[in-house]
């Protein structure tokens, strides 16, 4: 994460343009899924990490939440977020997740949307997170799948008329930094196994709640032809859990 290539300008203005960056959360393909996972925000002391434009952080305090925290490394993230997600009830604090800290049982929720396959030592952070969350408090996250990252090139096998013949997995078991093409650019991310996720949040003390592969919903599938795609390997995985 301390990478920070979201303040690259070009790589910037590209993830701009990305729907999902202009429209908000409806626009997101796991939204509907990650939607039905959320605890209730009432009267709520909540937690974002790696919050981007700040649209988790606007949807926890419009249902109700008391406070929300919105971090993330990338000024230009931040910037944005104080121009369309403002509301009273938001702050924002540029600092990278490995670095964050707050006082023990602060946070009754935490969330983190995108953002650990950014992060080299998932069992520090969310061992952090375990620290900061009030007893029967809540973490839900969104990560690009394991399946999605282990080769690390995240494009498909392509054969005549670049046809898409199949998602290549491999270097499966081997963690640890990948070099990707996303928008055009470089970017490093960190590959961790199903397992490794799972077992540190159960080391750290976590209940698991739910775990969900989500797929395109059938709105996402007649918007976007190309969500088809989506159906043939998992993108992303979302966990619920609760100390």
């Amino acid at each position: 994460m301390k990478e920070n290539k979201y303040d690259d300008l070009t790589f910037f203005e590209q993830y701009e343009k990305m729907n999902r960056s202009q429209k908000g959360l409806e626009a997101a393909g796991e939204w509907s899924v990650l939607k039905s996972m959320l605890p209730d925000f009432t009267e709520k002391d909540v937690l974002d990490l790696g919050c981007g434009f700040g649209w988790h952080c606007r949807y926890a305090i419009e249902n109700g939440a008391k406070s929300v925290i919105g971090v993330d490394i990338s000024e230009k993230m931040l910037e944005k977020a104080k121009k369309i997600n403002n509301l009273k009830g938001i702050s924002y604090i540029k600092k990278a997740l490995e670095d964050v800290d707050y006082p023990i049982e602060q946070f009754d929720i935490v969330l983190s949307s995108l953002t650990f396959h950014y992060v080299e030592l998932f069992d520090t952070v969310s061992k952090n997170i375990y620290k900061w969350l009030k007893p029967k408090g809540h973490f839900i996250f969104s990560v690009e799948h394991p399946i999605f990252t282990a080769s690390g090139s995240q494009d498909w096998i392509y054969g005549e008329a670049g046809k898409k013949l199949y998602w290549p997995v491999d270097n499966y078991f081997k963690e640890g930094k990948r070099e990707a093409i996303f928008l055009g650019e470089k970017v490093v991310k960190y590959h961790k196994t199903l397992t490794t996720y799972i077992s540190t949040l159960l080391k750290q003390g976590f209940k698991i709640n739910e775990i969900i592969e989500p797929e395109p919903s059938k709105k996402m599938l007649e918007e976007f032809s190309e969500m088809e795609d989506e159906l043939r390997r998992p993108m992303m995985l979302l966990i619920s859990t609760e100390k």
